[in-house]
């Protein structure tokens, strides 16, 4: 058995003047959890759709479980994936139970619906309606319904947005459960901290190319900085330039956003002092200093320019 789960060279996809997806290679390995990182309008849908088999490519191939799609064997193909749409429309009249039912009847083999619904912990609303469940248990029932065919190769598509950070975690355990029992996970996001948790290797994916591909810590250390402060001054004109404040102790990139500045630094404890006193120099007042960590957000912001949430 080919240890890849899925890959795809040369992915192409165009809308009328817009292009989708642009020349995109991956690689998944089979029970590995990868995630498809970017803004809105970077073409994770897209792709994700293409290697679901829903959407036609205009030029690449994909093979996904050492199948192509349009081949012949699209149904049996089929039957190894579950797949969680970004936007799941489900029956609101029919009870939770009789939904799993449903999806179940659609694979030739799978899990007990009763399996199910411990999986994804929604014993207790077996007999409610769809459509009285929070937005957490809807997507915990889509996550479900995507998994009661027992698949070998599992899809999400942005399954946490909206969710309060309960719901999320709740989602995070669910997937690795799945993963314990060597299932393989394609997941689309923009939650970098949730990239960081379920991920074996990410790619970022920005105007329809892989921009940036590796493991979440290798990605960070790419960097080469452990931590980024963050500042704005109250009035802006008096702010050292970004040579100047690329040159100060401890600090290995400047980069202006917005309003504000960031510095990427290993050693804060020589960065901040330092940028305190060339501020205090020029008379410059500050209205805002934070420290965080280095995140998968601050590499994307270092590839492209842009915060994911602004993009």
């Amino acid at each position: 058995m080919s240890e890849s789960a899925l890959r795809c060279r040369g992915l192409q996809k165009r809308y009328a003047d817009v292009v989708a997806v642009a020349g995109l290679d991956l690689e998944v390995t089979r029970g590995e959890c990868f995630g498809l990182l970017g803004p809105n309008g970077a073409g994770k849908t897209t792709t994700i759709e293409i290697l679901e088999g829903l959407t036609s490519p205009d030029g690449g191939d994909v093979e996904v479980l050492g199948e192509r799609w349009g081949q012949g064997r699209d149904r049996q193909l089929r039957a190894r994936l579950g797949i969680q749409l970004q936007e799941t429309q489900l029956n609101e009249k029919l009870s939770v139970e009789e939904t799993l039912r449903l999806f179940r009847s659609f694979y030739p083999r799978g899990r007990r619906v009763d399996d199910v619904l411990g999986l994804v912990e929604l014993e207790s609303k077996r007999a409610s309606w769809v459509g009285k469940l929070s937005g957490g248990q809807k997507q915990r029932l889509a996550v479900g319904c995507a998994l009661v065919g027992d698949p070998e190769l599992l899809f999400l598509d942005e399954p946490t947005t909206g969710l309060d950070p309960q719901s999320r975690r709740q989602l995070w355990d669910l997937l690795t459960r799945f993963r314990a029992g060597g299932g393989t996970v394609l997941l689309t996001t923009h939650y970098m901290d949730e990239a960081e948790i379920l991920c074996d290797r990410v790619a970022i994916v920005d105007l329809g190319k892989v921009i940036a591909l590796d493991t979440p810590r290798a990605l960070v250390a790419s960097l080469g900085a452990e931590h980024v402060v963050e500042f704005r001054l109250v009035d802006r004109s008096l702010a050292p330039t970004e040579s100047t404040l690329a040159a100060l102790p401890g600090v290995r990139d400047a980069r202006p956003e917005g309003d504000a500045w960031a510095l990427a630094t290993s050693e804060v404890h020589l960065a901040v002092p330092a940028l305190l006193d060339t501020l205090r120099t020029r008379g410059a007042t500050l209205s805002h200093l934070t420290t965080h960590s280095a995140t998968l957000e601050d590499v994307f912001v270092s590839l492209t320019g842009r915060h994911l949430r602004d993009a």
